[in-house]
């Protein structure tokens, strides 16, 4: 039986030491290294590349956006100790469920296409080779590291893999930066409002706010809770909320600075080389890494392409594991990573079918851009009612109990749905 009144031992003098603060980075910073995955990193190349500096402020934009809905999943998980989709199965109509954890299971399967496609690609460009065999090979390493490493120890794996995003900080100080520059693009940008310009910032909003997120964090949390043997849903045990809202704060306000950061210095990188010699169309981030040669140097190169290959290798398990935690709520299956495969047979199938069919699809006559591109249409329309189902069920007593959220994080996160909604309808103007 859990003690809900046990804390974790911390420094004997009562302050926090750097290692307690650590600890306390784990689901959020996660989930947003994985938000920069190599298809993230594509987008972003094509903003820089195709804009220059002129959309840098999207992301100082998106930054409390994504904290506000961030921190909504995370709190629900933490606090009903359920995941979103077994949230959702409690408490929405089922054709609503099926339609949301199909969606994702679709999109999230392409996505991790697109993603072991891009690593294989980036492994070619450093050493040469197949980049099917290698994309094949990056695959299946991340499924035997999900099937057979308990969360207790995966979950350190995955933190040290998002020390791979730091190539993208290091590339930019390998090139020559005019910060008075950037400055003023952040507070003046200068481009005109046209179907380009919408298309791409519904692709960034798209790619920095995506549904895969929410599902992973808010199961994360539910890892987290079984994980600790102290630990229950604050339903149960409301004294243990302030230390977890705490955590939760912190760990999201971190974690997506961190991917945002990250993002600034791809769209900035490539502004400042690709988009200044007249490289303006790219269309994944292998080619990104490749255009950079000639222009910025070798070392920037070897930066940016073992980058693709650092996040990709966090990014594939959140999208595998995302799906499996989605499908597993939505039919009451047993599931987390900390259990052994013979123990949650289904909830690994579903990761090890979403991880392989999306390296099979690697060999199929698909374009890869066509198929990340509908992977973005799906995440673009399915998040905004997955946002919104988010709110209402944050807002409802028989869901939170007395931990509803406040109003502040109830206004942004409805903000955050609205500009997602504003931006899909733009997509779909653009399209027409």
């Amino acid at each position: 039986m859990k003690n809900p009144t046990s804390t974790p031992a911390r420094a004997t003098d009562g302050r926090m030491t750097l290692r307690d603060w650590l600890a306390k980075l784990g689901p959020g910073l996660i989930t947003g290294a994985a938000d920069d995955d190599p298809s993230g990193i594509a987008t972003y190349s094509q903003a820089g590349a195709q804009f220059g500096l002129n959309l840098l402020w999207s992301m100082a934009f998106t930054y409390p956006l994504m904290v506000g809905i961030q921190v909504v999943s995370a709190r629900i998980g933490r606090v009903t100790g359920k995941g979103l989709a077994g949230n959702i199965r409690m408490h929405y109509p089922r054709w609503l469920l099926y339609l949301i954890v199909g969606s994702l299971m679709v999109a999230n399967t392409i996505n991790i296409a697109a993603d072991v496609s891009a690593m294989g690609d980036a492994l070619a460009l450093l050493i040469g080779g197949p980049t099917h065999v290698y994309a094949a090979a990056f695959g299946v390493v991340s499924l035997v590291l999900q099937i057979f490493i308990p969360y207790s120890r995966y979950v350190r794996i995955l933190k040290w893999l998002t020390l791979g995003l730091l190539a993208y900080v290091a590339t930019v100080f390998v090139i020559h930066i005019s910060w008075w520059d950037v400055a003023s693009a952040m507070v003046r940008p200068r481009f005109e409002w046209n179907a380009a310009t919408i298309t791409t910032l519904v692709a960034v909003f798209g790619t920095t706010i995506s549904p895969y997120l929410f599902f992973w964090q808010a199961s994360q949390e539910v890892e987290e809770l079984e994980a600790d043997p102290h630990a229950l849903p604050l339903k149960d045990a409301p004294n243990q909320a302030r230390a977890s809202f705490l955590r939760i704060k912190i760990d999201t306000y971190f974690g997506m600075g961190f991917s945002n950061l990250v993002a600034f210095f791809i769209m900035l990188t490539t502004a400042m080389t690709l988009s200044l010699h007249g490289v303006t169309d790219i269309e994944t981030s292998a080619q990104a890494a490749s255009a950079l040669r000639p222009i910025a140097g070798e070392f920037a190169f070897l930066l940016f392409a073992a980058g693709i290959i650092g996040t990709g290798l966090l990014a594939v398990p959140v999208l595998a594991g995302s799906a499996a935690y989605a499908m597993a709520g939505a039919f009451n299956w047993k599931k987390g990573l900390e259990h052994k495969p013979a123990m949650a047979k289904r909830f690994y199938s579903i990761i090890a079918v979403s991880t392989l069919v999306g390296v099979a699809l690697c060999f199929a006559p698909i374009d890869p851009i066509k198929a990340l591109y509908w992977s973005a249409v799906i995440n673009g329309v399915i998040s905004v009612p997955i946002m919104a189902v988010m709110m209402l069920m944050a807002t409802r007593t028989d869901v939170m109990g007395r931990f509803v959220v406040t109003r502040r994080l109830k206004w942004l996160g409805w903000l955050a749905t609205g500009v997602m909604a504003v931006a899909v309808v733009a997509m779909f103007v653009t399209l027409a």
